[in-house]
């Protein structure tokens, strides 16, 4: 008889989350461009609620970053698959994991690789996702707690490594211990301002080919300590808020829109202001979406501390049209922002919005408290699932304390 499990309990015939899981591909992981099969039935056969907090576990399913203690994240699953897609695994890999969170990046490569190394520097996270791998037997995960950044020297070479924790810089003990040839999946940059890479080695030499912008959790320990950029959580600002940088940048020519990441259904459009010259162009965020239900957004993270940070003003300008109900009475698009606290637990989040049918370019803005136990934000703007089109354009955040 086959058994499944629920936060550790055992459940005996038909696995009651198979449904989300296939969901869930369905969902957020095909309609966001993965296609590699073998990555796709891994996530639909990795039981993510196992690797989440109870608290947590009523959202295991949705395409979201949860945190999971002590101040970390479990990636959302999209982010998940495209790294692992991204990484091109082979039956024949040995692949070393930087950051082992809860476990979970580890058990969706396991059917696709011999082996996975991965390496945690928190005790308390590292040895809770090693007791989880063993109760769900995934025989080929090796885990240890330590220091990332110094990589795992006994068992090197690696053929493939994917580093699930930004440094500013790729550390230079991981270098050494890829193959020649092989390959390296990363967030490298500042704290919230990274673009995720594949870098092949050739010529004991990293060859970098940015992939997207991208936010994950800072690489500590050693790289952490190196770290030259630090971000001012004094003064929180939108990056590129007016959607003006990035077009010739290599990323920018993907369709990437520059200092926001996680972007669906979204491009960058110019477009001459009516009644006035070529040279009066407005450049904005244009996000089209056909497919009730169907995400269309962009995200960034932005520093705030709430114990200097009391107010600031939210704003935007945006134009929609046909805009249309998704399949929820949250699928309308709204400028939000959501504040955690150091632990990455959420504390509230305020909106602009929602905004409906059609409308020409309005300005909207508001004032929003900052609780003293703020650390972070993230800033969504999108459809959300709603159908229709919608622009946004001037983002902005103002400290008025």
């Amino acid at each position: 008889m086959t058994v499944f499990y629920d936060q550790g309990v055992p459940l005996f015939g038909q696995d009651p989350y198979e449904q989300k899981r296939n969901e869930m591909v369905q969902q957020y992981i095909e309609t966001a461009g993965v296609r590699d099969e073998r990555v796709l039935q891994s996530l639909r056969d990795t039981a993510r609620h196992e690797f989440v907090p109870r608290a947590v576990r009523s959202r295991a399913y949705l395409d979201m970053a949860l945190p999971i203690g002590e101040a970390q994240t479990i990636s959302s699953p999209f982010i998940v698959a495209m790294m692992t897609e991204a990484l091109d695994p082979k039956p024949t890999d040995v692949v070393l994991e930087i950051g082992t969170g809860s476990g979970y990046q580890a058990a969706v490569l396991s059917p696709l690789v011999s082996k996975v190394y991965s390496i945690e520097i928190v005790p308390e996270l590292g040895l809770a996702a090693a007791n989880v791998l063993e109760r769900l037997e995934y025989k080929n995960v090796f885990t240890r707690v330590g220091d990332g950044f110094l990589g795992w020297p006994e068992v090197a070479p690696f053929d493939k490594m994917i580093v699930t924790c930004s440094p500013e810089n790729v550390p230079k003990p991981l270098v050494d211990q890829l193959k020649e040839g092989g390959q390296m999946i990363i967030p490298v940059g500042e704290r919230y301002q990274q673009t995720l890479y594949r870098m092949i080695k050739q010529e004991g030499k990293l060859v970098r080919q940015p992939l997207r912008p991208t936010l994950f959790v800072p690489m500590t320990g050693e790289a952490e300590a190196n770290r030259k950029v630090h971000p001012d959580p004094q003064n929180p600002k939108v990056i590129n808020g007016d959607f003006e940088e990035g077009g010739a940048s290599s990323l920018g020519k993907k369709g990437l829109v520059f200092g926001w990441y996680y972007g669906r259904q979204v491009k960058r459009v110019r477009e001459a202001n009516r009644g006035s010259s070529d040279a009066d162009v407005r450049t904005f965020a244009r996000f089209e979406n056909q497919t009730p239900g169907l995400d269309s957004h962009l995200l960034q993270g932005i520093p705030i501390d709430g114990q200097v940070v009391s107010l600031v003003r939210l704003g935007a300008m945006v134009r929609t049209e046909d805009v249309r109900r998704g399949t929820s009475k949250e699928d309308l698009p709204v400028l939000a922002l959501t504040l955690y606290d150091e632990e990455r637990k959420e504390l509230g989040s305020v909106w602009l919005g929602p905004y409906r049918g059609t409308s020409e370019w309005k300005r909207s803005s508001r004032l929003v408290p900052i609780p003293p136990a703020t650390r972070e934000a993230i800033l969504r703007i999108g459809l959300f699932g709603a159908t229709g089109i919608a622009d946004f354009d001037e983002i902005s955040i103002k400290r008025l304390d």
